[in-house]
């Protein structure tokens, strides 16, 4: 196609739209960046804080865009892409760009890619010092983004945190209770579109297995691991996320 690409930026839990400011500016040559508050946050905090609320935006944004888009979903921003896609199918979009999520969160008998070495019981005790503690729990939260203490070029963990914070504690707690119940694997098989699946090498949050279980769900995806990045790829490696995806937009289909 001529002109620049429709890029969808899907931001992940507790986290807003402008998170991907610094991003879009570095794309600005290849892609139009439209980075939405997702319901329960920010702008978008009286919607219901819900991922089928969130995928119901996501139609929004497919719809209003002026060529097929491409999807791109970071942490529960790529759970609102599948729950798109399981509801819409692909047949709008031009491609989808997923960092760092599992389709399943929870352990299962047949899965063992969900959050990074957590049993049902330490997912359970997680859940209620959310519940019980919120202001607490958000410093977790907060480094568990990023690789190392320092956190990410022009984010530090503590201000990761005062975002966090920002956003409304109990639509907060019903999105991540939500995202306990997705499973979305038997969506990743219908995904016909080009997918690039990254992940970050050193991630607190999911093991390398759930981006390699992606990579070899769906028939056109591919996987792109950011070695020095932890949960949060863009903001750690910008320069090296922003190549991978400046060449993924160039090299789809007209």
């Amino acid at each position: 196609m001529s002109g620049r690409r429709p890029l969808i930026l899907l931001h992940g839990w507790t986290m807003c739209g402008a998170i991907f400011d610094d991003l879009a500016a570095r794309l600005g040559d290849v892609a139009q960046c439209h980075a939405p508050d997702l319901p329960g946050h920010g702008a978008a905090a009286d919607r219901p804080a819900t991922l089928d609320a969130c995928a119901a935006l996501v139609a929004e944004q497919v719809a209003a865009a002026r060529a097929p888009p491409v999807l791109l979903g970071w942490s529960m921003g790529a759970a609102a892409a599948w729950r798109y896609i399981a509801r819409e199918g692909c047949g709008a979009l031009a491609g989808l760009v997923t960092v760092d999520m599992s389709p399943r969160l929870r352990p299962a008998a047949d899965w063992c890619h969900g959050l990074k070495r957590q049993s049902a019981e330490d997912i359970m005790r997680a859940t209620a010092r959310i519940r019980q503690d919120w202001p607490a729990a958000t410093g977790s939260i907060a480094a568990n983004m990023f690789a190392t203490p320092a956190g990410a070029p022009g984010l530090a963990p503590q201000q990761a945190r005062r975002l966090i914070l920002s956003q409304d504690a109990a639509a907060m707690q019903a999105l991540w209770e939500d995202l306990l119940t997705l499973d979305e694997r038997a969506t990743i098989a219908g995904i016909d579109r080009p997918y690039l699946v990254c992940s970050g090498a050193q991630s607190r949050v999911y093991p390398a297995s759930a981006a390699t279980w992606l990579a070899q769900a769906a028939p056109q995806a591919r996987h792109q691991v950011f070695a020095r990045s932890g949960h949060s790829p863009h903001l750690e490696e910008p320069a090296a996320m922003s190549d991978a995806l400046r060449r993924f937009i160039r090299a789809l289909p007209a």
